[in-house]
């Protein structure tokens, strides 16, 4: 189909569906850049961008939305310095810009493999007891970020983490598909109640992001740091195998083989691409996002220019400094007792990964491989991070490493 097909005969159902879009997406998006010390507006323009860029290089056939990376929380948050004493720096920012724009570029030369060797064969190299290993790792890292942000207000905290159990065990339709939204919105109201809501980032925004982005104060660019390096890009490789599981529930829903065409190597070039985009502007990695699939499973309609549509108003979204402004007012005991739940949902999806794989633990080499993975991952990052030569290495990234190496060459009978 032409460009000039694909957007002939445009209308308002088409836009409708694209404002739906917007919302499955909006709360992930939104909530990483909080939970990490970013700009939520940057990460909200950097979606957008990168799911426009993600439909070119894919050839407007695979209809997804790109946004913000839930895997990354980890590595960026220690970078920037959120839930410290110094908190967030400008430093912080730029350096896991540069980890963000690594991790990009390493998604390009798995696109470069996948498009020479063929996806199969890429798949092989990150079996579950790998990636599910390495997920535990990233979610139980992430354990005392959530705890220093807790530490504020252990009482809103607490409230937020009972507020979401409650909409997930309790409530039926919307309400469930939004638990992190109201639990939050339930901590937000009872801050303000009790007057921990600091409104000066409201007062002082100006209605439109303009001003900030022409004077240079909107966009951070990267800082090449090894020891950010290491701490971030390793997670492209657990985001790789999720990008695979998410371009082949999109293909099973729209009824198409992406892989196929437009190719696995194009659908990672596209996500790579996005990602670099978003380490050079400072905000966070991009990854295709599974709730805008389960849009598409429930209109049945499979447009990606709904999706390009979502995009353009996540972009204008993003230029409202006072909504920027809104979300700036979010006590840090309210992102904790989100953070509490979330991070412990990411180990859990660790050990769902091994469980549905079936391994068998009787056999050494699998035992070896995890017990490295978790020792090493956890052990180095408590330790925070290990110096080989003069460069620190990441628990994460050692773990990645010797986990890849492990399953190659240990015997598959022992």
């Amino acid at each position: 189909m032409t460009t000039q097909g694909r957007y002939s005969g445009l209308g308002g159902k088409e836009f409708i569906l694209g404002f739906q879009h917007l919302f499955a997406m909006f709360g992930a998006t939104v909530l990483v850049p909080y939970l990490t010390g970013l700009n939520p507006l940057v990460a909200l323009f950097a979606a957008g961008i990168g799911t426009i860029i993600f439909h070119i290089v894919t050839k407007g056939k695979v209809p997804v939305f790109l946004g913000s990376s839930f895997a990354f929380i980890g590595g960026v948050a220690a970078t920037t310095g959120i839930g410290t004493e110094v908190g967030v720096t400008v430093e912080g920012i730029a350096k896991a810009g540069g980890g963000i724009l690594s991790a990009g570029i390493l998604y390009l030369i798995l696109s470069l493999i996948a498009y020479f060797v063929g996806a199969d064969k890429v798949k092989k190299l990150f079996p579950p007891i790998v990636t599910g290993s390495i997920i535990i790792v990233i979610g139980t890292s992430l354990a005392p970020i959530a705890i220093g942000q807790a530490s504020s207000n252990w009482w809103i905290a607490a409230l937020v983490v009972v507020s979401v159990i409650g909409v997930m065990l309790f409530t039926k339709g919307f309400f469930k598909l939004v638990p992190i939204l109201i639990g939050i919105a339930i901590g937000y109201i009872a801050s303000m109640i009790f007057g921990l809501v600091d409104y000066t980032a409201i007062t002082s925004a100006d209605w439109f992001s303009f001003n900030e982005i022409f004077a240079g104060n909107f966009f951070i660019l990267p800082k090449f740091d090894w020891a950010a390096i290491t701490l971030i890009a390793p997670v492209a490789i657990v985001t790789f195998v999720e990008h695979m599981g998410d371009i082949t529930t999109n293909g099973t829903v729209v009824g198409k083989n992406f892989f196929e065409d437009p190719g696995l190597h194009r659908t990672l070039l596209g996500d790579g691409l996005a990602t670099m985009f978003a380490g050079l502007i400072g905000a966070p990695a991009n990854t295709t996002y599974s709730e805008n699939t389960g849009v598409l499973a429930v209109t049945k309609n499979y447009n990606p220019v709904t999706l390009e549509i979502a995009a353009l108003f996540a972009i204008v979204l993003s230029l409202i400094g006072k909504f920027g402004g809104i979300l700036q007012t979010i006590p840090q005991a309210v992102m904790g007792g989100v953070s509490i739940i979330l991070f412990g949902i990411i180990a859990s999806v660790g050990l769902r990964t091994i469980s549905e794989a079936k391994l068998d633990f009787a056999h050494s080499r699998n035992l070896i491989i995890v017990a490295l993975i978790l020792g090493l991952g956890i052990g180095i990052s408590v330790f925070g991070g290990i110096t080989v030569g003069g460069v620190t290495l990441s628990g994460l990234f050692v773990a990645a490493v010797v986990g890849i190496i492990c399953n190659l060459v240990l015997p598959q009978e022992i």
